[in-house]
């Protein structure tokens, strides 16, 4: 069994010692402000206590921390006062990713998350190891990984094949399994308690991964500029929130002696309607640009030099300025592809590529992870049709029908927000409210982007679907990866003789990522999408079974 880094123990106890520290401090003046004889000068005397049993509770943990790398599973031992165990099967294991900060980069440390499929969260945390123990496992768990995924192929073809399959799969036992095993065996040798992999082996071993390492796609200066530029991250607008919430005076002080000029108030305690009008448009455009500056300033950050590579059966990748990420995408995980886009990316014609996989996903709750984050559309639908096999697709429309459906879903929106400045002008000096009734005029054009952005595609091998305007995606799902096929249909889309098809993989959904479904249909239409769907599930299944066919992981 092998233990942490050094520094772990240090990091842990500091840690722990501080929550120790903070503690009292917390419970003596809530009780102090309950009960009359608990004093505040007891804080003290127990601060340095808690201290002191933090500090011995983190090195405690630290030394009841241990793992290694047995040959079926990674075992991971844990816990001060019950201690848990758990063993995580090579089968299940999906990523092993590895993060490096600018400290920890510094001094030659990295924090390995062991993630598995169908999981929601990180199976396990090695926080810190070597950098070289970091490579050495993902490495090591990689390679093991694919010994057990050959086993399993071999298996399943020694079962198919049925007579003549007896003596390859005997032939077979020691071949490709052997190879990997011997190999793992090797360097599995210095897992033992005590022994560690010397340099000149663990630099031999680097540059045979690396050698067998082929670089798929970087991400240029360039694209990776109009990706920082044309994208937006959610982190943006915590990143807005948390800067409000540590310097709100300042920040209002600004804002109130920015809008001043063009009629804001003097200060927030006074002023009129239309004063603090002008301030909260004032407040809005200031918003908006500084999570434009933050969202960019962000992307560019974590995908800086983005690279992506093959290794085995496996997609890696590396990116990151300041937090270095380094994981693996396992080919056979994969659930679809999705090629995303928006307003800006598609005028100036370009787009990325993402792939969902079954479980847990190193950039979201979600099993999404970009594969390619922005490169020439042409080029990203060429690694989506070389990636999955896919045909271009012949996109089909729902019927005109579903068009008129959605002016009256905006056209009730509309309605919605002219009543509310209405309702606001009864109560308040807000006079004109009947120029909100402008917003009906966005109603026509709404509904048709949002009519001619849908579509779908049934083709031999795969259902194409792509939804969205001002986030576009078209989702490549292959047939053996469907799990339900549901028809949906809404009141007023049985009014109107229209359905919606849902298609569900396996891949973990979040809110921003729901599943793939075809919109507004014709009923039977719809009823021959899910009727064929479940048949070309059926023979996907048979044809992959025996011929073991998945996606290629040369998709360039």
């Amino acid at each position: 069994m092998n233990r942490l880094h050094s520094f772990s123990a240090v990091a842990m106890a500091l840690q722990r010692g501080v929550t120790g520290l903070s503690m009292p401090f917390f419970f003596v003046m809530i009780l102090s402000s309950l009960f009359d004889f608990v004093d505040v000068g007891w804080t003290f005397v127990l601060a340095p206590i808690g201290f002191v049993a933090g500090v011995g509770y983190g090195l405690a943990y630290y030394y009841r921390f241990t793992y290694a790398i047995t040959d079926d599973t990674f075992d991971v031992t844990s816990g001060v006062f019950s201690q848990r165990s758990r063993e995580i099967p090579y089968g299940r294991i999906q990523n092993v990713d590895v993060a490096r900060g600018v400290l920890q980069r510094v001094l030659g440390l990295a924090v390995v998350s062991i993630e598995t499929a169908g999981g929601g969260e990180t199976e396990a945390t090695l926080r810190f190891v070597s950098e070289a123990e970091a490579n050495r496992l993902q490495r090591d768990i990689r390679r093991r990984t694919a010994a057990v995924k050959q086993r399993r192929r071999e298996a399943d073809s020694a079962e198919a094949g049925a007579g003549t399959a007896t003596d390859t799969g005997t032939d077979s036992d020691p071949s490709p399994g052997s190879s990997p095993a011997r190999a793992d065996d090797t360097t599995a040798a210095a897992s033992e308690p005590g022994q560690t992999p010397s340099a000149d082996r663990t630099r031999e071993e680097t540059q045979y991964a690396d050698s067998r390492r082929k670089q798929l796609f970087a991400l240029e200066p360039r694209e990776l500029l109009l990706y920082s530029l044309s994208s937006f991250r959610p982190a943006a607008g915590a990143g807005l929130l948390f800067l409000f919430a540590v310097a709100s005076d300042p920040i209002l002080d600004y804002l109130i002696a920015v809008a001043q000029p063009f009629g804001g108030p003097a200060a927030l305690e006074s002023g009129s309607v239309g004063s603090y009008g002008i301030l909260t448009l004032v407040s809005m455009i200031n918003a908006i640009a500084v999570t434009y500056v933050l969202n960019a300033g962000y992307t560019f950050i974590a995908y800086y030099d983005f690279q992506l590579g093959r290794a085995d059966e496996d997609f890696v990748y590396e990116r990151g300025l300041f937090q270095r990420y380094s994981g693996s995408v396992p080919a056979d995980k994969i659930q679809a592809v999705t090629i995303t886009d928006n307003p800006l990316q598609r005028l100036l014609g370009y787009a990325g590529l993402w792939v969902e996989t079954a479980g847990y996903g190193p950039e979201s709750s979600g099993g999404s992870q970009s594969a390619v984050p922005l490169a020439d559309t042409s080029r990203i639908r060429r690694f989506a049709e070389n990636l999955t096999g896919v045909e271009p697709p012949q996109f089909r429309r729902p019927p005109t029908l579903a068009r008129r459906r959605y002016l009256v879903r905006y056209a009730i929106v509309a309605a919605v927000i002219v009543a509310i400045a209405f309702g606001l002008a009864q109560v308040s000096a807000l006079e004109r409210w009947y120029v909100a009734a402008i917003v009906f005029a966005a109603v026509p054009p709404a509904a048709h982007l949002k009519y001619v952005h849908l579509g779908y595609f049934v083709g031999e091998d795969h259902l194409v679907i792509r939804t969205g305007f001002w986030k576009r995606r078209t989702t490549v799902i292959p047939y053996y990866r469907i799990q339900t096929v549901s028809t949906r249909r809404s009141i007023f889309q049985r009014r109107l003789g229209l359905a919606s098809v849902a298609v569900d993989t396996a891949s973990s959904r979040t809110f921003s990522w729901g599943t793939p479904t075809i919109y507004d249909i014709d009923l039977e239409d719809a009823r021959r999408v899910h009727d064929r769907s479940r048949e070309n599930l059926q023979v996907a299944l048979r044809d992959r079974a025996r011929d073991d066919l998945g996606l290629s992981v040369d998709f360039t």
